[in-house]
């Protein structure tokens, strides 16, 4: 069976940067619940960022991979720099996917970590551009397919083929 590393707070776990979550009430992970199959992490949170926390945003201009290469950063409103964590916390996803042999994620589209098809632009304007997230772009490198929520019907036909 396969096994889905999903974002914690997709189901329900108030672990994202303003003390909240960002449920999503789906009958695909109500089932893949009761199945077993989801593994919840939260990048963040695992690499020691604290609930709540200050926003952050990959830098204008810069790539998941930029980040991930060390030559750019995620930081925050006031221009603290949080890219170690955000790499550990990709490091931590990636891991945890090996160990459990997992091929899927599901993960929250436009967050720093988790972003799939869509990003913050790094001015804190609330302007989206795409992009992705350092923990989804790692987790890609490593051929691990990742979905975001709007596309779980996609994921659902992938499963234990």
């Amino acid at each position: 069976m396969d096994r889905i590393l999903v974002s914690a707070c997709l189901i329900g776990w108030p672990v994202r940067w303003d003390g909240g979550a960002k449920t999503a009430h789906h009958p695909l992970l109500a089932r893949w619940a009761e199945e077993g199959r989801l593994v919840p992490l939260c990048p963040e949170t695992v690499a020691g960022l604290p609930t709540p926390r200050p926003a952050a945003e990959v830098e204008p201009g810069a790539t998941a991979r930029d980040v991930l290469e060390r030559r750019a950063t995620v930081r925050d409103a006031a221009g603290g720099d949080h890219g170690d964590a955000f790499r550990e916390g990709a490091r931590i996803a990636l891991a945890t996917a090996r160990v459990r042999s997992i091929r899927f994620a599901l993960l929250t589209d436009g967050s720093p970590s988790c972003g799939t098809t869509g990003i913050a632009d790094g001015t804190f304007s609330r302007t989206r551009r795409i992009g992705e997230g350092v923990t989804a772009r790692a987790l890609a490198d490593a051929e691990i397919e990742v979905f975001p929520l709007h596309e779980i019907e996609a994921l659902a036909a992938r499963l234990d083929l």
